[in-house]
């Protein structure tokens, strides 16, 4: 059976940085890829940054809203990938879900909206005071 789970959310003032983490289970690293998505209320479902392993590699995606302030990482050793986010904004808060695909399935509509995404998390909230 596969579980994510993710803790790390909370409130954080602008300019702050918060590090979500996503615990997986019942996966390997190695044949799926993990995305971080977040949606507010009233808005749709974004994709905040995704990765996934290609030709022994690791490859990450960014949404252009976060790029420059958010990184993904995985520590495939704790079966758990990373969300740092740093310079955050009010318009960050949101609820943040780790979900999980197989690469077979993986595409850049996935990454970028989560449809397609097999797995979720219940989530974690984040709050950006202004």
């Amino acid at each position: 059976e596969v579980k994510l789970v993710e803790s790390g959310g909370g409130l954080v003032q602008t300019g702050g940085s918060l590090r979500l983490s996503c615990v997986a289970s019942g996966l390997s690293f190695d044949s799926y890829a993990i995305g971080w998505f977040r949606q507010a209320p009233g808005k749709e479902r974004e994709g905040v940054a995704s990765i996934f392993s290609s030709d022994g590699s690791s490859r990450t995606y960014y949404a252009d809203s976060v790029k420059g302030r958010f990184t993904i990482s995985s520590d495939n050793a704790k079966n758990t990938v990373y969300l740092q986010m740093n310079n955050m904004k009010p318009q960050d808060t949101s609820i943040y879900s780790c979900a999980a695909v197989h690469l077979l399935g993986l595409s850049i509509a996935t990454m970028k909206t989560g449809n397609g995404m097999a797995y979720w998390g219940k989530g974690t909230l984040v709050t950006v005071s202004a």
